[in-house]
């Protein structure tokens, strides 16, 4: 039986610790490695730890450089042929980690198996269905986005192509997925594998408008990058066009509206499809920008009634 190897970074995070923690250890799948890397936390994440230091193969709490030089310690330490990270204030849904190894005996060939992903609040309420497709590397150039805590990866090829970049902090995991896409495809699974929470101080909500920045910068890596350009010219419409309509999501977000409505405006001009295919995004914005106060609540309505729908 395939050992699964998961690392835990965490940090000040003791809110949703204990719910993360067990998602892994209560999975049906026996042959788990689990790693727990806390950066020095001040709030009782240690403790919460401590409680569960038996089941867990490792764990250490000290102080570190952030959340890249976490995962990385995890890594290093990781023996299982397949290996993920699952952050503090995420969690796995039931058999996930069964499913998972299931997959990758089926796909040899992949080198990323990846699922959808729930939304939830800080209470765990769901929020929606975050839903992908079957993705290449030209798909993740321009900047179609997997949810990390539903990607799984195998352990010979991250050790190939290296750890985590530290100097990323928001985009890190996208930036990692594309040097491994150079050498082994990815495989699609539609089913929920993990969910993913939407709290205040989560980088996603705290950071929002600073993911922007993080794009940029993994484009013009891509244009330093051997493998990739050729293909980046070939493709520098969409790949363009995909970094400024990630700046628009995030800046929706941090309801810096005018901002998004910009950047979805730099985006059409690079490639009309790939604005448009936020469309409701973009109407949101503009209606948002006018004063109509009641739009936000009209939204989520609206995306509770399709989550309750579909989940």
């Amino acid at each position: 039986m395939t050992l699964i190897s998961i690392i835990t970074p965490s940090y000040n995070q003791a809110d949703f610790l204990e719910k993360t923690l067990t998602s892994v250890l209560e999975q049906d799948y026996p042959e788990i490695e689990y790693l727990v890397v806390d950066g020095g936390s001040s709030d009782g994440s240690v403790e919460i730890i401590r409680r569960y230091a038996a089941k867990l193969a490792w764990w250490v709490s000290e102080a570190d450089s952030g959340q890249a030089c976490a995962i990385n310690k995890g890594f290093a330490r990781a023996k299982g042929e397949i290996v993920a990270w699952l952050n503090s204030d995420d969690y796995y849904l039931p058999e996930t980690l069964s499913t998972v190894a299931r997959l990758f005996a089926e796909h040899p060939e992949a080198g990323i198996i990846y699922g959808d992903v729930l939304s939830v609040n800080a209470a765990g309420e769901p929020i929606h269905v975050q839903r992908f497709r079957p993705y290449t590397l030209d798909d993740l150039m321009a900047f179609n986005i997997i949810s990390q805590p539903a990607v799984f990866m195998r352990r010979s090829l991250l050790e190939k192509v290296g750890y985590l970049a530290d100097d990323y902090h928001l985009l890190l995991d996208h930036h990692l997925w594309l040097r491994m896409a150079q050498h082994a495809p990815l495989f699609y699974t539609p089913q929920i594998l993990a969910a993913a929470r939407y709290h205040e101080n989560a980088k996603n909500i705290a950071k929002a408008a600073d993911f922007g920045k993080e794009a940029f910068k993994i484009v013009a890596w891509m244009q330093t990058e051997p493998a990739l350009t050729a293909r980046f010219e070939q493709h520098k419409a969409e790949i363009l066009a995909g970094a400024h309509h990630l700046d628009a999501f995030y800046l929706v977000e941090a309801k810096q509206m005018r901002a998004a409505l910009a950047a979805y405006g730099r985006a059409f001009r690079q490639h009309p499809a790939t604005a448009l295919k936020s469309w409701k995004r973009i109407l949101y914005a503009l209606l948002s920008t006018l004063g109509l106060s009641r739009v936000r609540a009209i939204y989520l309505k609206a995306r509770k009634k399709n989550l309750a729908r579909h989940v």
